[in-house]
This record gives C-alpha cells, structure tokens and sequence, in this order.
C-alpha cells in the first residue's frame, strides 16, 4: 500500500516534499506529466482525461491514497476520480488550502492566485464563499509564475518584478490572506513573503499533507520513493534536486503507457 501523487509537471513535488516529511515510512509514488505540461490552459475535458489516465498509472502501485497535486486538475476532475476509480481516500490541494486560510484571516478579505484555469473554475472562490458568505475574495491568474518556477528564476529580480505586477493590485484591496493555488507558486513562497512581509500566505502543499495526516497513519512500509515523468525535462531535473534533493532518481515513462495516443 502506497500513496500516490500526480500533478502536470513539477510544481507537485513541493506537496512530494510535504507528504514525505509527514508520512517517512509510507511508500511515495510521484508522476509528473510533463509531456503534457500545463494543464492550467486545456479545456476542462482534456484535463478530465489527463487526469484520468495519471490517476489510473498510479493505481498499478495499490496505493491507498491518490492526492491530485495540480489545483487545476482538482478543480476539474477530482469528484470524476472519486467516482471513477476504486481509491480509498482521494484528495485533492483545494479543500486543505481553503481551510488553511480561514483560520489565517482576521479580516476577512483572501486572494487567490492560480492558473488561468483555476481561477476560471472559481473552485476556491465557491468553496471559500459556501463556508464564509461574508469572506470578500479578490482572484487573480498569474500565468508567468510557472514558467519562472520551471526556469529556476525563484528569487532574482526578475521574479520581483513579475511577483509585483501581479499581487500589487491584491495588496492594495487590503487582503491580509494569500493562498497560493499552484503547486508551483510554493516555491516564490520566500520571494512573495520578501515583498509583502504582512501577508500570511497559505501553502497548499503543507496544508494538504496536514489534511491527510489526520486520515491516513502513517505505515511502516519499505520507505520506496518513486519519480516518473512522461518526457525528458532538464528543468524538473534541477528543480527536484532543490526541492527534494538529488538521492530519487527520475525514470522517464512512455506516455503510451498512460494513454492509446
């Protein structure tokens, strides 16, 4: 028994990273979609099947917990999965990170940043409003962030800049509460935190290894750590030794193996 995690590409390991540190001796799957990277720009369809098929992959470890690493694919297809695959305990990154930033908030007023998917499916905006009616929520997408996390270019001026043109507007609407809806965007954590030091920002990622750390116990199992991508790609190499370090090797997967295309 396992738990498997998938996002379309490398964002996902900073909830990898999270997961291990919560559950040390539970085998951890990871599959990072990266031929087909971003999902944040497909229709929902296609991230519905995407989703599907990476879901379906890690099911082949007999994992007992499938978190959806990507905020787009679980704004769309986490209910498909649930309902698709037999998985005992199916998560995705939204529900942890909303209920992170309702204890952080004092004054009620949250910014969300995303994908130009997510932020289209209003999937933190409706979650956060069914919980709080009187939560004021100011969205916005961001799509540099992930080229910037994919390049390595984390916490240079550039990443200034680009951080500044997109979360200047926000601040001044006077939120006190950032969540980060990317699994991507954790790691402009410091650089965001640098510029605006009020803001208490939610992590998705630690949140949602919280979240499953009150449903799942951690086992004692053979502590395996598995990387697969679906295309070779330099960039997720550098950035999964900076985020988990070099001792996981990455083994490339044919996307046939994932889909009949």
């Amino acid at each position: 028994m396992a738990i498997g995690i998938f996002d379309s590409g490398v964002g996902g390991l900073t909830v990898f990273r999270e997961v291990e540190k919560e559950f040390p001796n539970t085998n951890i799957f990871y599959l990072g979609d990266t031929a087909r990277v971003p999902y944040g720009n497909k229709s929902k369809e296609t991230i519905i099947r995407y989703s599907i098929e990476c879901a379906t992959y890690l099911k082949n470890f007999n994992i007992d917990v499938l978190i959806i690493a990507c905020n787009t694919a679980s704004s769309y297809a986490l209910d498909v999965i649930k309902n698709y695959l037999d998985i005992p305990i199916v998560i995705g990154v939204i529900e942890p990170g909303v209920n992170t930033a309702l204890k952080y908030t004092k004054n009620r007023k949250i910014g969300v940043i995303g994908t130009l998917a997510t932020i289209r499916s209003n999937s933190y905006k409706t979650s956060l409003l069914q919980k709080d009616e009187n939560l004021e929520i100011y969205q916005k997408p961001c799509p540099l962030f992930v080229p910037l996390v994919e390049e390595g270019m984390i916490d240079n001026k550039i990443a200034e800049v680009v951080i500044k043109e997109y979360l200047d507007d926000l601040v001044k609407k006077g939120i006190d509460t950032l969540i980060l809806g990317c699994t991507h965007y954790p790691l402009l954590k410091k650089t965001i935190k640098k510029i605006y030091p009020s803001l208490q920002i939610v992590d998705s990622s630690k949140a949602t290894a919280l979240y499953l750390k009150k449903l799942f116990i951690d086992k004692k199992e053979d502590r395996l750590r598995h990387i697969y991508i679906t295309d070779e790609n330099q960039n997720f190499i550098k950035l999964k030794n900076l985020v988990i370090g070099k001792d996981i090797p990455v083994e490339k997967l044919e996307l046939s193996k994932l889909c009949s295309l």
